[in-house]
């Protein structure tokens, strides 16, 4: 069998659960009676190990099998959960990535048995049972009220089942045109990995020459693998029963198929537990002297009985899932496609303002396409944005280990983890923010000895907060910590010879802190492996700038420090204030800018040899485009300049422009890596008249 089709699917449902156990297995630290949280870890460690066994994945399976029998022992109770079997389950998560992440690069798991895991879980299963606990079969446990196991069933179970009035009505019907009614109870191997995927094909097997009544349990339940290991049939045929069951006797990993003919009564079950599942699953019909049924139907019930489930939901069937799995690359190509859109929309608006004999009626559809393209941008934009979940569900397993790495005590509060982000800016924001984490707990948490003797709670917290402000998310790392010493890190920066001594007299203390995210910057004392070896922060700034976004830290000597992430929601497209400079085109992110000003020449003050103005009682620094572009402005000396005043963080600037063109919706196109060195532009925009015009990067100029 070729499993590589089915690679992608494997990979990310195999995630999924992981993130999943992750989760659900810190929960069940804090609450280990909770049967919610332990069935849910069984389900996923079932599905896990399922899922490894029929992509062959052999190692992966008897992990995850021994991970299983472990959580069944702990969910039937004869097993109690403590801090050293946490830490055993989060080394098997370990493991289980380690394999996943070994498939994702080579489609192949690797070598590691990880036997030392396994005889772990094997001697907390051997301490269970000489505690005098019955042992958990290692197979699933079923739930309280369903069937009891197969081997307290009788091999004839079908006449256990409760009929229906109307599958009475039909069996009546079939007996009087002499049609052979058979009972059938399928028995399948207790070592079988997909026993769901087996009793269907044996299922449809005997569907292919008769016509199945009833199905106990469920045929649902038997798709979803609801059941031990067997199940039984109710069914109607014109063939003898030999032939019924030839040929889902060959279907492998079934022990064995007991059938017999089916005596028909004329007892009808009107009420009760029975009829009631059965009408659940079926639908239900009035009795009616119906011949027998020649119409098969999806579930396998009569065609009369399956028409009325049609019009009837089945209780307690869950709805479908309303989401599909899109590859991010398609997704790609139909951002581009909208960005095109967006480019002839221009072309078109453009066109018409240089017709001034335009009629009103070709302007209101150029409004119409405008605001046509405008939701199809936001739609694809809404389909490409994931909340910040998925990468933020494994920073409190983090904290966890970390806690007792470091012998300090410490919590994780998070908050606004259903924030969305672009998918591109979710997948490259998770390193940045697990080294804030782990900077946090490492330098900015002190000891607990520490922590009493200044009258803080003796366990250390970490806030992590995210929120959508405008067009940006911003992400906030806090911590109740010692906060940065400004002293020492202006000491480090000097003897490091990244300022000077005459500097650091200079240098305010925003500034000084701002040293810290220069390259090989470190103030540790000891290097360690939690918060890197001095390369950190450096290249968290690299990374969230990579994406348009900024970091900023906020710090208090023994109070705690704060670090904020602000990300622009979207990569793709963006609305932009167009300016000239010189005769040349330029495109400023609307998200940056605070303000326009119309500044007389009289009014621009010099300080320390730099060019500033006075606006409502603050000094801005300005930015003279045409010298940082090196254009000649086409504005005379003594006209007023044109400022738009622009931030980043806390810092406000001003960029003399020449003249306003107006705002404007424009695609961000990359210019490609030999340009990649050009920190001012970031991106090109193609208008609507085909010019192009740049991008300028406001974070980058201040």
């Amino acid at each position: 069998m070729d499993v590589n089709q089915y690679l992608e699917i494997f990979l990310d449902e195999t995630k999924e659960h992981l993130e999943s156990l992750n989760t659900q297995i810190l929960n069940l630290e804090q609450e280990p009676e909770d049967s919610d949280t332990i069935n849910e870890i069984f389900r996923a460690a079932h599905s896990l190990k399922g899922m490894a066994g029929t992509m062959g994945y052999k190692r992966m399976q008897t992990l995850t099998h021994d991970m299983e029998n472990v959580f069944s022992e702990i969910r039937n109770g004869t097993m109690k959960v403590n801090s050293n079997l946490i830490d055993t389950l989060f080394q098997c998560l370990d493991a289980l990535e380690e394999y996943t992440n070994n498939i994702q690069e080579t489609a192949d798991e690797g070598t590691n048995d990880n036997q030392q895991l396994i005889n772990q879980l094997n001697e907390y299963l051997k301490a269970s049972k000489e505690g005098g606990a019955t042992p958990v079969p290692s197979e699933e446990k079923k739930d309280d009220n369903k069937e009891a196991s197969t081997e307290s069933k009788p091999e004839e179970a079908w006449k256990d089942i409760k009929l229906g009035e109307s599958e009475q009505v039909v069996l009546e019907a079939a007996k009087s045109q002499d049609k052979g009614i058979y009972g059938i109870t399928v028995f399948v191997e207790e070592s079988c990995l997909l026993k769901a995927a087996r009793a269907f094909q044996v299922y449809k097997e005997i569907e292919e020459k008769a016509e199945v009544i009833v199905c106990n349990p469920p045929v649902q339940d038997i798709e979803d693998e609801k059941f031990d290991l067997s199940f039984s049939l109710i069914v109607i045929s014109d063939y003898d029963l030999d032939v019924v069951i030839k040929e889902a006797k060959n279907v492998s990993e079934i022990e064995k198929i007991v059938a017999a003919p089916y005596e028909v009564t004329v007892t009808l079950e009107t009420a009760g537990t029975q009829e009631a599942e059965a009408a659940a699953v079926q639908g239900e019909t009035k009795p009616a002297a119906v011949p027998a049924p020649a119409v098969k139907t999806q579930q396998g019930a009569p065609a009369k009985t399956q028409a009325k489930a049609n019009d009837k939901k089945p209780a307690g069937k869950p709805v479908a899932n309303r989401t599909v799995r899109v590859d991010i690359e398609k997704l790609d190509v139909l951002m581009n496609l909208v960005s095109e859109l967006i480019i002839a929309k221009n072309s078109m608006v453009a066109d018409s303002n240089s017709r001034a004999e335009s009629g009103a009626g070709f302007r209101e559809h150029i409004e119409y396409l405008e605001s046509v393209t405008t939701n199809l941008h936001e739609s694809v934009m809404k389909v490409r944005m994931v909340p910040i979940e998925s990468v933020v569900s494994k920073f409190p397993r983090m904290i966890r280990d970390l806690s007792k790495k470091l012998n300090k005590k410490m919590e994780l509060y998070m908050s606004g983890e259903e924030t969305e982000l672009d998918r591109t800016v979710v997948d490259e924001i998770g390193d940045p923010l697990m080294h804030l984490l782990r900077n946090a707990a490492d330098h900015g948490l002190e000891s607990n000895e520490l922590r009493v003797k200044r009258g803080k709670p003796e366990v250390g917290s970490i806030f992590l907060n995210a929120y959508q402000d405008g067009n940006n998310v911003v992400i906030e790392v806090k911590d109740d910590g010692n906060g940065i010493d400004v002293e020492s890190v202006k000491n480090k920066a000097i003897e490091r010879g990244v300022i000077t001594p005459d500097q650091a007299l200079t240098m305010s203390e925003k500034d000084i802190i701002n040293l810290l995210f220069h390259a090989g910057f470190s103030t540790a004392k000891t290097i360690s492996d939690v918060s890197g070896r001095g390369v950190g922060l450096d290249v968290v700034k690299s990374k969230i700038e990579s994406l348009s976004g900024e970091v900023e830290v906020k710090s208090s000597l023994e109070e705690g420090s704060t670090w904020t992430i602000r990300l622009p929601l979207t990569l793709a497209i963006i609305q932009a204030l167009m300016v000239t400079v010189g005769g040349e085109k330029y495109a400023i992110s609307l998200g940056s800018i605070q303000t326009i000003e119309d500044i007389s020449p009289s009014d621009v003050k010099l300080v320390e040899n730099r060019e500033v103005i006075s606006l409502r009682g603050s000094v801005i620094p300005i930015i003279r485009l045409s010298n940082e572009l090196d254009i000649e402005s086409s504005k005379a000396p003594d006209e007023n300049i044109m400022v738009v005043i622009v931030k980043k963080g806390e810092r406000l600037a001003g960029l003399v422009v020449d003249e306003l063109i107006g705002q404007q919706e424009i695609v961000i196109k990359s210019l490609g890596k030999y340009i990649s060195k050009c920190r001012i532009i970031s991106g090109a925009t193609i208008l609507g008249d085909g010019e192009v015009a740049l991008i300028l990067d406001a974070n980058a100029l201040i």
